[in-house]
């Protein structure tokens, strides 16, 4: 179940420019079937826009950039621009390539301090923020466990539990220490990784979004797999139409619809990564504190001002459940949740503050 933005039945006489990009190796953490919107109507004294959407292959998923400007020329300076920012985080934060910056500094632990950028930097302080206050349901030291379970989905077969055991010694967040005025970060036991997939793919879009805001592109909405980030909506529109697919059936049309505007959404879930062993079905998201896969059919989609916050705490109330996990979004402000679980009886609904979000199946605000 993914966040997906409505494109209307005016796409194509609107016009759309895309362009490719070899792909950059990186985990799938969410895939989506996405959509956008868009509208010709233009607002008194804004210039007459026009709607162009870009897509490149980052972070092992595809990044689309819709914006509206006025002319061709300047949506695809804009939109490079952006691209090549996230692109450049790609490289500085993907754990399946040995030149980058993190994996870098994951062949120095158990040393003194490394000296890291300031994005490195400001991921990693975010993500610690998160996992002081779930207690470690959100930690991005959980690396060495990740990899026996990608390991797992590929052979179909459980994690051996010895080596399961040896890799949780490493994981921990305690275990990561920062220094803000040194701008370092140290790995205190040898042979930690760290693992970002819950939160880089969420600080990309909004550094994206940053971009495309610089380049005087002030509509945009940029779409990283189960992330979205969005500025000002469409002319013409309160904000942009995301539909929430159903957990039984993904692929069908969705039938809950939030509308955004200056803000992002999340979601989480096991709808395509997941592996069924032992009769057991277990989600790509990982309990940090077990080592074991998070069991059960779930999906948990989060508004937040920022995807760097939607990203991580989809992930952390994903780990937490609904009890704990609504407490966490209720105690974190400017934020929202649904989160939806398959039982014997049906899907069941848990969700917080949703309201100012929530329009009908027909993009009307309720009474």
């Amino acid at each position: 179940m993914w966040p997906r933005p409505e494109f209307d039945t005016m796409r194509e006489s609107i016009g759309t420019c895309r362009t490719r990009s070899t792909m950059i190796s990186w985990m799938p953490w969410a895939a989506a079937c996405l959509w956008g919107m868009a509208t010709l109507f233009g607002l008194a004294g804004e210039p007459a826009l026009r709607r162009f959407e870009f897509s490149q292959a980052h972070m092992g998923t595809l990044f689309r950039i819709i914006v509206y400007a006025p002319d061709a020329a300047t949506a695809s300076r804009a939109s490079n621009a952006a691209f090549q920012r996230i692109a450049t985080l790609d490289n500085t934060m993907t754990d399946y390539s040995s030149s980058s910056e993190l994996m870098s500094l994951c062949r120095k632990a158990g040393g003194p301090p490394v000296r890291v950028s300031e994005d490195l930097y400001r991921v990693l302080a975010q993500a610690q923020e998160l996992a002081a206050r779930t207690n470690g349901a959100f930690d991005v030291t959980v690396g060495p466990v990740m990899r026996l379970w990608r390991r797992a989905r590929r052979q179909h077969e459980m994690p051996d539990a010895a080596e399961l055991a040896r890799a949780l010694k490493l994981v921990g967040y305690r275990k990561l220490r920062l220094d803000p005025r040194a701008q370092t970060a140290q790995l205190l036991e040898k042979g930690m990784r760290l693992d970002l997939g819950g939160i880089a793919k969420g600080y990309a879009a909004d550094e994206a979004l940053a971009v495309l805001k610089q380049h005087g592109i002030t509509r945009a909405l940029v779409v990283a797999g189960g992330e979205m980030a969005a500025s000002a909506p469409p002319p013409g529109r309160d904000g942009w139409r995301i539909g929430i697919a159903p957990l039984e059936s993904p692929e069908k049309p969705p039938m809950r619809f939030l509308m955004l505007r200056e803000a992002a959404v999340s979601t989480s879930g096991d709808a395509e990564q997941y592996v069924e062993l032992n009769g057991a079905r277990y989600s790509h998201i990982v309990d940090p504190r077990t080592g074991m896969g998070v069991v059960g059919r779930s999906s948990v989609t989060v508004v937040a001002p920022k995807a760097t916050a939607s990203d991580s705490l989809a992930t952390a109330v994903s780990v937490l459940g609904p009890e704990q996990g609504l407490e966490l979004i209720r105690s974190t402000p400017g934020t929202a949740v649904l989160i939806i679980r398959a039982t014997d009886r049906g899907p069941r609904i848990f969700e917080l503050n949703l309201s100012p979000y929530a329009v009908s199946a027909k993009g009307q605000s309720p009474p």
